[in-house]
């Protein structure tokens, strides 16, 4: 969740949409998404909407505590029942994000899963994720989650080594990752993602295998892996600027990637987003809660920063977390701007985002220059010659490797 919110129209103070938005709905997944904005720590890559209780503190007092948060998420989601009226749609998915959410009881996270519940109800096959800390839950915790009605789960592992682990600013220890997809297997979750990051300033291609290596091993059934982005504004990149720790490189983040592909590959995994790799012939591995962004469906984001979308508006909420309580505690939306997206506008994002799916994009998206550039792309090697044939742009291996530069000249 984005630190940055852009500018955009005012949201109404009832949060309706325009009637547009609502058209052919049922023909479009719904899920949601529950943001939870605490840390117990920041780490220095980070640009996320999140707050330490030392950056809470004397801002906002009780509006922005823990121990209220789950109660007036909870008034999000009726106000969200209120804004969709009688849509039919059962919630497909929900995705509890931070932030870190388990640094909630897991009562709490059940509390604002129940909202969702009683208010829209869940898909007989609703995949429920919870994102999680290693060194935030133990055994007894992860059951009470499983227990609360999440299903999937998803480890912020991110390195095996502990020089990497500390440029990160990561606070678990090597092998508590591996650990907790073991813990969470027992308790019932029937899937676990492991988030890995790669080209962190000292790292090797030694320590990135090992890395792979150590989450592989664990047995889960997806694993995440993301080029580490050094955004301005964070701690690392300060640390880069005063020379402490040597800047990223992309040649080595291509060299990286390479070697996630060969060895998640050979584990039986598949890709099936740029970053993103799941089990083999289980469709339901894969996150299909980040489907719904890939795809442009319906998702509504409770919680401070969060972000919406349904039927082509998209809106943000307020960002902190006593602002976000005070709107709902008097009866307003929290959101803090939107915008309505043209036809244009939802052609372009279609193919800045379908073209990192390993099914592709229809060619039929690309305006005359686009076509022209995807032929070019396919002559060098970075389309699929055979599903080009069938009239779909899908990556090669090395198209991967240059996924912006495809897709900005395919969005021409």
């Amino acid at each position: 969740m984005p630190s940055a919110l852009p500018d955009g129209e005012p949201v109404p103070e009832s949060g309706a949409l325009p009637d547009d938005a609502l058209a052919g709905r049922d023909a479009r997944p719904l899920g949601f998404y529950l943001h939870v904005p605490y840390c117990a720590t920041r780490c220095g890559y980070c640009d996320f909407n999140t707050y330490t209780a030392a950056e809470l503190r004397g801002s906002g007092g009780v509006l922005a505590s823990r121990e209220n948060y789950a109660a007036t998420l909870a008034d999000e989601i009726r106000l969200a029942r209120k804004v969709l009226g009688d849509d039919p749609r059962p919630a497909a998915t929900v995705f509890v994000g931070g932030g870190t959410p388990t640094l909630l009881p897991p009562e709490d996270l059940g509390a604002m899963l129940a909202a969702v519940r009683e208010e829209f109800g869940l898909a007989a096959d609703a995949e429920v994720t919870c994102e999680a800390n290693p060194e935030s839950v133990d055994p007894a915790y992860l059951e009470r989650l499983r227990t609360a009605g999440f299903n999937r789960i998803s480890f912020g592992m991110q390195s095996a080594r502990p020089h990497v682990l500390s440029v990160l600013d990561r606070r678990h220890t090597p092998g508590r990752p591996e650990a907790c997809v073991a813990e969470a297997r027992a308790a019932g979750f029937a899937h676990v993602n492991l988030d890995l990051i790669y080209g962190t300033p000292g790292e090797s291609d030694a320590d990135w295998r090992a890395s792979l290596d150590a989450a592989l091993g664990a047995g889960p059934d997806h694993v995440s892996a993301y080029a580490l982005i050094v955004e301005e504004g964070t701690q690392l990149a300060r640390r880069i600027r005063r020379g402490e720790v040597p800047p990223t490189d992309d040649d080595q983040h291509a060299d990286r990637y390479l070697i996630a592909e060969e060895a998640l590959s050979a584990a039986g995994m598949r890709w099936y987003e740029v970053s993103n790799w799941a089990t083999a012939g289980e469709t339901s591995a894969r996150c299909r809660h980040n489907e719904l962004y890939w795809t442009g469906a319906d998702w509504w984001g409770a919680g401070p920063g969060a972000h919406s979308h349904v039927g082509g508006v998209r809106w943000w909420n307020v960002k902190h977390p006593a602002a976000y309580a005070q709107a709902l505690g008097e009866g307003r939306s929290p959101g803090a701007g939107r915008e309505v997206l043209t036809a244009e506008d939802r052609r372009v994002e279609r193919i800045l985002l379908e073209l990192r799916l390993a099914a592709g994009c229809p060619l039929t998206l690309l305006a005359p220059d686009g076509a022209r550039a995807a032929e070019r792309a396919l002559a060098d090697g970075l389309l699929e010659p055979g599903l080009y044939e069938r009239g779909r742009a899908v990556l090669t291996l090395r198209g991967r490797l240059l996924a912006d530069a495809v897709v900005r000249d395919l969005v021409d």
